[in-house]
């Protein structure tokens, strides 16, 4: 459940409350009493009617205000009533609380269960507990201000606190929020996007690149190809110092990225053309497996090509590259010479391939 739809939740239940207040301050507390309840009777009506359903969270506000009512009339004393909106909020703080601090996250839960078919990644589950805090720590200052209102300050100024001054602190917090991520795509619109992806490669998302290289659980497609001529050498590439991962360490011959609208295929035809100017090769696929580093998640690609051509090399993006014997990639095994994602492919090949 994101938070506007907390908040659209919320609103309706809470109406029934406005409403008393606005009729308690022209006709009294019973009269009030008699609006707010036949108010939210109209609200379960028209809910059941358009939705089918009985909305619990008007009929749970609705039963309240009429024992909370009830009370204050039979003790004079509205003391009870004002304490209402405070049994509410202390309840959303207990139900945030435990989310926002614990294992066991019940919003999150809820959340799933409400957006049913929708994956939910792990930045967005990041994000959605960032957010759990913030409404943790407004609501119970909000719910504390209610309890301190109900027992010091006028009705007016209660009834503007436990009414109008809830909404103005979540919409003052939804502007922030709504400025903060129109900055942040700002800051990824020129920035690469890749696709978002499940175990068997089915994209579920999009995410930018930078984010998919800030540590584990976005999983994203990248494309492996191996180049074994007929003599059963293999090319690998030497990585280019500059790369923030392995720099200078000998690698699969053609590895790269599955952009936002790329098939698998197109994936692989560009980057052998980017990295090693191939352009007529035949692949076979070999394996699908998941990498995963404290940088990235990765579902690999892996297929090999038996080519005797030419092999141009992209200078700006390679340090090095040549042929390797069998026997040479074998007594260098475990020497920090190659990548770990070569060496668990080295396996593979020679199970499958060699």
């Amino acid at each position: 459940m994101t938070k506007i739809d907390l908040i659209k939740k919320l609103l309706p239940g809470l109406l029934p409350l406005f409403v008393f207040i606005v009729a308690d301050e022209v006709w009294g507390t019973e009269v009030g009493l008699i609006v707010a309840v036949a108010f939210g009777i109209i609200q379960l009506g028209y809910t059941w009617i358009r939705e089918k359903r009985f909305d619990k969270f008007v009929l749970f506000d609705v039963g309240l205000i009429v024992i909370l009512g009830i009370v204050s009339i039979l003790l004079e004393n509205d003391i009870f009533f004002k304490l209402k909106p405070a049994l509410i909020g202390f309840m959303l703080v207990a139900l945030l609380g435990i989310s926002a601090f614990s294992p066991n996250n019940i919003m999150l839960l809820m959340s799933k269960r409400y957006m049913q078919g929708i994956e939910i990644n792990d930045e967005q589950v990041k994000q959605f507990n960032r957010s759990l805090r913030i409404m943790f720590f407004l609501f119970l200052a909000h719910t504390l201000l209610v309890v301190y209102s109900a027992f010091y300050m006028s009705k007016e100024a209660w009834a503007f606190i436990s009414g109008g001054l809830f909404y103005i602190l979540f919409g003052v917090y939804f502007v922030y929020e709504f400025a903060r991520n129109r900055i942040k795509a700002n800051r990824y619109r020129n920035e690469e996007w890749l696709p978002v992806v499940d175990d068997d490669g089915n994209v579920k998302g999009k995410m930018p690149r930078s984010l998919c290289h800030k540590g584990r659980g976005n999983l994203h497609p990248v494309v492996h190809m191996h180049v074994i001529n007929s003599k059963k050498m293999i090319y690998l590439q030497k990585r280019s110092m500059k790369k923030s991962v392995h720099p200078g360490k000998w690698d699969t011959a053609v590895g790269g990225h599955v952009g936002l609208n790329d098939t698998i295929e197109k994936g692989l035809q560009r980057e052998a053309r980017e990295e090693l100017g191939l352009t007529d090769f035949k692949v076979r696929f070999v394996e699908k497996y998941k990498w995963e580093t404290d940088v990235e998640s990765e579902l690999v690609f892996m297929f090999v090509t038996i080519y005797n051509g030419q092999i141009n090399y992209n200078r700006e993006e390679i340090e090095d590259g040549k042929y390797w014997t069998i026997k040479q990639v074998r007594n260098n095994l475990g020497k920090d010479i190659f990548t770990p994602n070569f060496e668990y492919e080295f396996e593979i090949l020679e199970e499958k391939i060699l």
